[in-house]
């Protein structure tokens, strides 16, 4: 905390002295530095693991100790992971673009250290994933950690997290330029003069930094080696792209096969184990590979320089190959970068060593004698069928050798690699990643909020009221008790000078004021503002950093609008009532973390979804009688939510009162004599974790509960419960608990186990039931159910209610008492038929419900007019309102389109 204020001091402090761009270079190269210092300590920090993994190796045999490093060193990095930063998997990119896309997922000081540690621990362990991917995350999290202490907008927080990423690749590759196209290419398409500005600065830092002390970078020197090529070199070369498109591309479905795979067959697995799991078969391939292929650096340089046989390259390939799939599919902390660096120009040896070997067969063609070309030529064609940046993809290779010879092969190579692997599957590596945890950027959108567009001048009010500042206090006091507004801004000769607010005016009196002051003596003269081209985001910040309710817009002094909250909400209104969302988020998997099973002779399945313990056990009692009734088993399920970028196999929760509940509804199922399993599911998102539990256990039946009112704009029931109603293909009935349910729980809440069981069997007390009848299959579903639903009762009374219009000619009763004969033979209780006439059936019901001093009252919403107010809310709003009744509302199971 005491740093955090002294940075917030020396930062204010700075911009005060200095102008706001020098503020932000000084801030690009900070972060420029602290990222090439991050990338610095990762890439020595691997180096000594592996050196120590090597001479240990030395001494005992590699089948041996191999597996066994690997398996450590992928057990230690995942533990770390999943115990301090589960968005700390895989190399980290993916999580940076979500993250600039504005999804939800944390760029911190905590990820960028689980990050870095987890990455030398794997890395340094053997598993054959790179350390670039790893630091542009990092880069970017020290960069929103660094932003989050400046306390900078929304805005501007995104473009020191761009410069962070960019200054991670460029130090992990000493490639400056690459580090600022990869983020524009890829990240952020973003060309805004300070954007750019700032991820420029950062890069050149990071890579000079890293430059002077990291040492050299990927492939070795390269100098005295002739790199020129001949024309019939081009078709050689267009051949090699289009070969490493086609395999690019599978190797992209490589890796998401490989995250499939262990999601679907290893999901009782903690990711400490997968990671384990990869590690230790890492170890044991490795340990047959030939020695010089088991160093990464080692077999870069010797792919690179063309030193090593066809045999050998070929071996490199598809032993890196299989390596990145098995590590990158576990969840390990590492990158796609220098693999797919390695993996092309493995690829381009090859066909180099090939095309020499065929010329050496035909007479009259001359291809080039340097097989460097070739090599990285495949690296820049392979890189750029993975990620699909070709510019990036170029730039790096250039970047590492320093040479103009090679930029032409690679532009050829890159290009015709990219245009294949478009072809053969759209779309680069992270945005299937991002898929993958359920994570859609539209590209339309990308880079941008939807509402990011908009700008002060496109939301202000450009006629505003103001008070002159020679405007004496009693006078301001009279024009404000005039006004609905609390706030004016205050001018001088047309410029602003200050802004007064009812809080200034009420501050008079405590000091003593003379009210013919003019207003120039009590107006807040630090003025917070904003110009005609400030963006949304930067005005919303400025509203709630500094808890103001307007904010004036000028022109240098000149105001020529205001901003108010009321402002922002229209302007919002009316840009989202006709564009779609940016950002997609489809919610990954649930995973169930407890399950227990009865025996079962049902003939279907009633799930309940439980989560509040005040009305399980009225949930439980209304499922079990109409289990009972219909022969149904009970599932009962609890959700555990967590955030949105966590993986629900991944996220370590305590289930200690989620088992309580789900014990003491076996327990309930055993006195009621019904089947009860139960089970406990982690989910990212509550509905769709139901909605998979309906699909997987074929449910005929969900009871929920719901609160009867919701304040979620668009919604009716709730969030959860609104998609259920609306998605469900199974019967649904809805149960909003009134205080003759409540009242026996809070009597029982004392007791426990088959105490509490008993003795709510005794108070239950819904004796007295309201059916609106409006026919359909939804309130003969209804009706169907009110047997099993009335055997609670130990006195019930069952009033049939129909409501008519007033401008309906002639009352049909029909339906009626074709319904009321229904019950008659269905139950031992008397049926009462009431006919009311209304212009409202909400109202008539409402009105019927405390006449009557109705229990509870069952809803099957199926025609029109009933359907009609259900739908609008009207109906449960109203007796959730104004009556303590038990609400049933019933909607039979959706008809196959």
């Amino acid at each position: 905390m005491a740093l955090m204020k002294g940075t917030l001091w020396l930062t204010q402090s700075l911009q005060r002295l200095l102008r706001p761009k020098s503020v932000a270079i000084l801030e690009a190269c900070l972060i420029g530095l602290v990222s090439a210092l991050a990338a610095v300590l990762l890439k020595q920090a691997i180096a000594a693991m592996e050196s120590w993994t090597a001479a240990i190796g030395t001494d005992l045999p590699p089948l041996l100790i191999l597996p066994v490093i690997g398996l450590l060193g992928g057990l230690l990095s995942g533990w770390l992971i999943e115990r301090a930063a589960p968005e700390a998997t895989g190399s980290g990119i993916p999580q940076v673009k979500a993250a600039l896309g504005y999804a939800s997922i944390a760029l911190d000081l905590r990820v960028a250290v689980v990050k870095l540690v987890s990455t030398t621990l794997a890395l340094g362990a053997g598993l054959g994933l790179g350390r670039q991917g790893p630091t542009v995350q990092i880069g970017a999290a020290l960069a929103g950690q660094f932003s989050r202490w400046l306390a900078t907008s929304p805005a501007y927080q995104r473009q020191l997290v761009a410069a962070g990423a960019a200054a991670g690749l460029a130090a992990g590759f000493n490639a400056p330029i690459a580090g600022v196209l990869f983020v524009i290419e890829e990240l952020l398409q973003d060309l805004s003069e300070l954007t750019l500005g700032t991820a420029i600065l950062a890069a050149f830092v990071g890579g000079v930094v890293s430059r002077l002390l990291g040492g050299r970078g990927l492939i070795p020197d390269l100098s005295g080696i002739d790199l020129s090529f001949t024309l019939m070199d081009i078709p050689v070369l267009m051949l090699l792209g289009a070969i490493a498109g086609v395999l690019g591309a599978s190797f992209n479905r490589g890796i998401l096969t490989s995250l499939r795979f262990y999601r679907q067959y290893l999901p009782g697995w903690r990711p400490s184990w997968q990671m384990g799991l990869a590690g230790a078969i890492s170890g044991m391939i490795l340990a047959f590979l030939p020695p010089i292929l088991r160093s990464s650096s080692d077999t870069q340089d010797l792919l690179v320089l063309g030193e090593i046989g066809w045999q050998i390259t070929a071996i490199a390939f598809v032993g890196k190959f299989l390596l990145v799939l098995l590590a990158y599919g576990s969840g390990v902390p590492g990158g796609l970068f220098a693999p797919s660096l390695i993996l092309g120009s493995a690829l381009g040896g090859l066909i180099g060593q090939i095309a020499q070997a065929v010329q050496l067969e035909l007479n009259g063609i001359v291809l080039s004698h340097a097989p460097v070309i070739y090599t990285l030529t495949g690296m820049g064609a392979f890189f750029s069928a993975v990620t699909r940046g070709p510019i990036t993809a170029i730039v790096i290779v250039f970047e590492l050798t320093m040479d103009f010879d090679v930029v032409l092969p690679l532009m050829i190579g890159s290009v015709v690699a990219y245009l294949v692997a478009e072809k053969v599957s759209k779309g680069s590596i992270y945005t299937h990643l991002l898929e993958f945890r359920g994570i859609q950027l539209d590209q339309k959108f990308a880079g941008d909020q939807q509402l990011q567009g908009l700008l002060a001048a496109d939301i202000m009010q450009r006629r505003v009221e103001t008070l002159p500042a020679e405007m004496t206090i009693a006078a301001a006091i009279q024009f404000f008790e005039q006004s609905h507004h609390r706030g004016f801004p205050v001018v001088a000769d047309g410029r602003l000078v200050g802004m007064v607010t009812q809080s200034d005016l009420a501050r008079i009196r405590v000091r003593g004021l003379n009210p013919d002051l003019p207003l120039s003596q009590i107006m807040t003269q630090r003025l917070i503002s904003v110009g005609p081209g400030d963006r949304l985001a930067h005005v919303l910040y400025l509203l709630n950093h500094y808890q103001i309710s307007r904010l004036p817009v000028t022109e240098g002094r000149k105001l020529v609008g205001i901003i108010t909250r009321a402002d922002i909400i229209r302007a919002e209104c009316d840009r989202l009532s006709g564009e779609a969302s940016p950002l997609k988020v489809k919610p990954a998997p649930s995973y169930p973390v407890y399950q227990t099973q009865s025996p079962t002779t049902a003939q279907g399945r009633l799930l309940v979804p439980l989560s509040n313990p005040q009305t399980t056990d009225a949930l439980l009692r209304l499922a079990a009688a109409i289990a009972q009734q219909h022969h149904y088993d009970l599932e009962c399920l609890h959700i555990i939510p967590i955030p949105r970028h966590s993986r629900p196999s991944e996220t370590s929760v305590d289930i200690t009162a989620s088992r309580q509940m789900m014990e003491h509804a076996v327990a309930g199922g055993q006195t009621w004599q019904v089947p009860v399993h139960s089970q406990i599911r982690v989910a990212q998102d509550i509905a769709s974790a139901i909605l998979e539990t309906i699909r997987d256990r074929h449910i005929d039946l969900v009871l929920m509960g719901w609160e009867g009112v919701t304040l979620t704009p668009g919604r009716i029931f709730g969030t959860v419960v609104d998609t259920i109603v609306r998605e469900a293909s199974c019967n649904v009935v809805l149960v909003r608990p009134g205080k003759q349910l409540i009242l026996p729980l809070a009597k029982a809440a004392d007791l426990s186990g088959q105490s509490a069981l008993t003795l709510l069997m005794r108070l239950f007390t819904l004796n007295r039931w309201l059916i609106p009848v409006a026919g359909g299959p939804n309130a003969q579903y209804a009706l169907t159910l009110l047997p099993a639903l009335v055997a609670l009762s130990q006195h019930p009374q069952i009033r049939l209610c129909q409501v008519f219009s007033p401008s309906e000619p002639y009352q049909d009763t029909t339906l009626l008492e074709q319904d009321a004969d229904f019950l008659n033979q269905q139950l031992q209780a008397p049926v009462i038929t009431v006919t009311l006439c209304a212009d409202s059936v909400a109202d008539a019901i409402v009105d019927l419900v405390e006449k009557d001093q109705c229990d509870v009252i069952v809803l099957g919403a199926s025609r029109e007019g009933l359907l009609q107010q259900v739908i609008q809310g009207n109906i449960p709003e109203q007796i959730a309102r104004h009556s303590d009744c038990t609400v049933i509302l019933v909607r039979q199971a959706l008809s196959p389109e």
